[in-house]
């Protein structure tokens, strides 16, 4: 996968600003990640905004929609419509959720764990596998935050996604901040599942910020980034080397210039990974290595 720097989604109040930055020269940012299910509809004004920016930066499609481990039948609409969107945009990669979204046609509109067991793994390898023929290309699978556990688990999160990894040939989206809450609601040592997941699986890293809820840790993407994330993030990156990074900020929104702080940080940590590894590797906070193409080229 390319590595783009670090990015952010983009969010109507930041539209603007960023399209103004962009075409000024003065955008500290790599990437964008577009929230997939925004830009469906052809024409309007989001699929406008989107293809005006595709020009000047790389993009990431992000859905929240494809309930890959649902036992409803895949949406081949949703599919096809998602299929052309990429073949006009060109995104760097495509991702969703290792979770389920709908049963029996009812979309309830959360990511919900999946039981990890074997049986499950196979269902959803199987699921992927017909995705990514539909699309043309592999897709990204996002580790969700979790409030409790099933009885019937055969195995610890991180084995589960890296079974899921492997048996579909997929990719992963390591949410960090996504491990920091599970693992403070569950118990178990985060830096234990970073470990396991295999870099080669990685195309991206997530970071946010949780709330507090009486005992619980929400993920609810309100807030900056906690201090135990951004050591989970650099520890990950120590291990793994730069890897495309995404600060997400959905609700309570702050200014821009805000939102672009994150990103820098973040790239200050992907730099100094870079230095320890291999001199100059880096790549300058939070934009791509000089010289490297920033995303996949069009044929031809």
């Amino acid at each position: 996968m390319p590595f783009l720097g670090v990015g952010v989604g983009l969010r109507p109040v930041h539209q603007e600003e960023i399209l103004r930055r962009a075409e000024a020269g003065t955008l500290r940012i790599g990437w964008l990640e577009l929230l997939t299910e925004n830009y469906l509809v052809p024409g309007g004004r989001p699929r406008r905004v989107a293809r005006q920016l595709r020009e000047l930066l790389p993009v990431a499609f992000h859905g929240v929609s494809l309930s890959i481990g649902s036992t409803d039948p895949l949406d081949g609409a949703y599919l096809r419509e998602l299929r052309a969107l990429a073949d006009e945009l060109e995104p760097s990669w495509i991702s969703d959720h290792l979770c389920w979204t709908s049963v029996d046609g009812v979309h309830l509109h959360d990511l919900l764990p999946l039981p990890r067991t074997r049986k499950v793994v196979r269902h959803v390898a199987d699921r992927v596998d017909r995705v990514q023929q539909v699309l043309g290309r592999r897709i990204a699978l996002e580790n969700v935050s979790a409030y409790l556990e099933f009885a019937d688990d055969e195995m610890p999160e991180w084995e589960f996604l890296v079974r899921v990894a492997e048996a579909a040939d997929c990719l992963l989206v390591l949410d960090v901040n996504n491990v920091f809450v599970s693992a403070a609601n569950q118990g178990f040592d985060p830096g234990r599942y970073l470990d396991a997941i295999p870099p080669s699986r990685i195309a991206e890293i997530h970071l946010a910020g949780p709330d507090r809820a009486g005992p619980l840790l929400i993920d609810t993407h309100d807030r900056p980034v906690r201090d135990e994330v951004w050591d989970l993030f650099a520890r990950v990156i120590r291990r793994t080397g730069p890897r495309s990074t995404l600060v997400e900020w959905d609700d309570s929104i702050p200014p821009y210039d805000r939102l672009e702080a994150e990103a820098l940080r973040a790239g200050e940590i992907l730099d100094a990974a870079g230095s320890e590894r291999a001199p100059g590797a880096g790549g300058g906070l939070a934009r791509p290595p000089a010289g490297r193409p920033p995303w996949p080229q069009p044929a031809g």
